[in-house]
């Protein structure tokens, strides 16, 4: 696989001819048949089996191996080299592309229900990717109880692809995850009890793998509380073999103040539950000023906070799966941006005559366009380079994977880049 950025004077005849790929394969694994033309500063995944290298002084089949992370015999073998030894400066030699060669990693997926015909449509387009599928979410009411979920469209769909279904329970409530409702719970046992009562029910009659629990805006000094509650859950669903997990938000050492981070213990979570989710998303966020939406260096830096205290095949790393467009000047207070899928945001720059440009530094692209009002816009969002930053960051930590928010925006580059990178684990026989 190869990440070709658009330059000037692309097309996908030239790309096609360049990198020996038909223009079919090329059209169908970037969804380019949904855009007019290729937009400069466009992140195009180009499918590959190898590559030509030149060979320079001082280069032996063993340093090369090393270079391109292939093994000696796979080069040898695919140019019919049988003295390893005898290569010469300015040879030309293929090098084989090693797919997979990242290892197994698991994969989460946070899915909104909605009308059957959708959710079986989205299961379908990124099932054999996915190792767990969370439908957002059961909410819990103030009596321990469970909002129902229209998931059985969404389950039905994940048993074809062995997807492990996780129940999620949140403290959302009008809107928000309500800070009164969530301590309610924890203040009472009886409370608590009713509500695993009530959990263990729902994940019997539906067929649930485990447990994902996203308890957010939590008071602060209810932080022990929390943690406690944690303790009964995975007692009472260990026993029963179904795993739990909790979402935790992003932060770079253990802020023990604030309504977002303040509970969530991070240590503590590691010790307790079988994974952790991290959030890590919305540094740009659709109420505040433009910027990325998972700039690499900040959650750079909340993974190397969470790997100090947390086993690392326990973490699974947040990754978004959309941008937000804002208006410009962007006024605290003033309009909001929209959430835009990252093949929506390639249509808008298109739309526009817009350059697409890359920050190094964070890892994301981004581009200004006007619209037809003569509003000025900026737009960040996600490509193939940025996600493959991501998991690039996933791998040098050694994380258990990763886990998308939300299923069901547009990214075909994305499954492209997991797909070439990584085997996908299936917990479901």
């Amino acid at each position: 696989m190869v990440i070709h950025v658009v330059r000037p004077g692309d097309s996908v005849y030239s790309l096609s001819t360049r990198y020996g790929v038909s223009v079919q394969r090329i059209i169908q694994i970037n969804g380019l048949n949904e855009i007019p033309y290729l937009v400069v500063g466009q992140a195009l995944v180009i499918p590959s089996t190898e590559r030509a290298y030149r060979v320079q002084p001082g280069d032996t089949l063993w340093s090369i191996s090393r270079r391109f992370n292939v093994p000696v015999d796979r080069i040898a073998q695919l140019n019919g080299i049988t003295n390893p030894n005898i290569i010469y400066p300015g040879m030309i030699i293929r090098i084989p592309e090693l797919a997979k060669n990242y290892g197994f990693i698991e994969v989460n997926g946070y899915i909104e229900p909605s009308t059957a015909e959708n959710d079986i449509r989205i299961v379908n387009e990124v099932g054999r990717f996915l190792t767990y599928i969370s439908p957002f979410s059961y909410q819990v009411t103030a009596d321990g109880g469970l909002t129902p979920v229209n998931d059985e469209a969404i389950l039905n769909a994940s048993r074809q692809y062995r997807i492990a279904p996780l129940m999620v329970i949140t403290n959302f409530r009008g809107g928000n995850f309500d800070t009164e409702l969530v301590d309610t719970i924890l203040g009472s046992t009886s409370l608590q009890q009713t509500l695993i009562d009530n959990v263990i029910n729902v994940m019997r009659e539906k067929g649930y793998y485990g447990l994902n629990i996203d308890f957010e805006r939590i008071s602060p000094q209810n932080r022990g509380a929390y943690n406690d509650f944690l303790r009964r859950v995975v007692a009472a669903l260990r026993p029963l073999n179904y795993p739990v997990s909790t979402a935790l938000a992003p932060k770079p050492e253990d802020y023990e103040a604030g309504a977002w981070h303040g509970a969530h213990d991070y240590r503590a979570h590691g010790e307790i539950v079988d994974f952790v989710i991290i959030m890590t998303y919305e540094w740009g966020w659709s109420g505040g000023p433009p910027y990325a939406v998972a700039p690499i260096d900040l959650v750079e830096d909340v993974i190397r906070y969470a790997v100090s205290v947390i086993p690392p095949r326990k973490i699974m790393m947040g990754v978004p799966l959309y941008g937000y467009d804002w208006p410009l000047p962007y006024m605290p207070g003033g309009p909001w941006a929209r959430r835009v899928s990252p093949q929506g945001a390639i249509q808008l720059a298109a739309r526009y005559g817009a350059v697409i440009r890359y920050d190094t530094r964070v890892q994301a692209p981004f581009f200004n366009y006007r619209d037809e009002r003569g509003v000025e816009h900026v737009l960040w969002f996600e490509d193939a380079r940025s996600v493959q930053a991501k998991f690039l960051l996933a791998v040098r930590y050694g994380l258990r994977g990763v886990s998308y928010w939300l299923l069901g925006q547009q990214f075909p580059q994305n499954w492209a880049v997991l797909d070439n990178m990584f085997n996908i684990v299936k917990v479901v026989q």
